[in-house]
């Protein structure tokens, strides 16, 4: 836990822990599909400054590497994005957030939700991480616009 509160600490002063707090996923253990047959993919992320063009990758593979000794000799390929890059693929990820923005208490009250979901349209809803509960992999976002569509329609 001190790891990852200094870790957090350093990010928010616009500082890169050497020993960054990572998310690792690894979805072909659920879908085989994502990878040639026998093979597997890893997926990691550290938080790092808001439009930091820093390359993290030596940094992550050592946390990984900490836990999961000989990690890095069973790597074939990467692929590394910085913030900044995400920004230039996606001009919604600015400054490469993939939260649609900061997850603060101010965020959280004055999302573009105030019409629950709905936009000026009658038949246009938000569900992007920029609506409550936020961005992450749970789809919340969508169900909860779904859920408002289904209902005013069914009215």
């Amino acid at each position: 836990m001190q790891e990852i509160a200094a870790s957090e600490a350093a990010m928010s002063q616009g500082r890169i822990s050497e020993r960054p707090f990572v998310l690792v996923a690894q979805p072909t253990l659920f879908d085989l599909s994502r990878a040639p047959e026998g093979k597997h993919i890893a997926w990691a992320y550290c938080h790092v400054p808001n439009g930091s063009l820093v390359n993290c990758l030596e940094r992550l593979e050592n946390q990984i590497e900490r836990f999961a000794p000989g990690f890095r000799d069973y790597v074939l390929a990467r692929r590394v994005f910085a913030p900044a890059d995400l920004e230039t693929m996606d001009a919604n990820l600015v400054g490469g957030d993939i939260s649609g923005g900061a997850m603060d208490m101010r965020q959280l009250l004055f999302r573009p939700t105030w019409r629950q979901y709905r936009t000026s349209a009658n038949d246009v809803y938000l569900c992007s991480s920029s609506t409550p509960p936020g961005g992450a992999v749970h789809g919340m976002c969508g169900y909860n616009a779904a859920q408002l569509a289904l209902h005013c329609f069914k009215d």
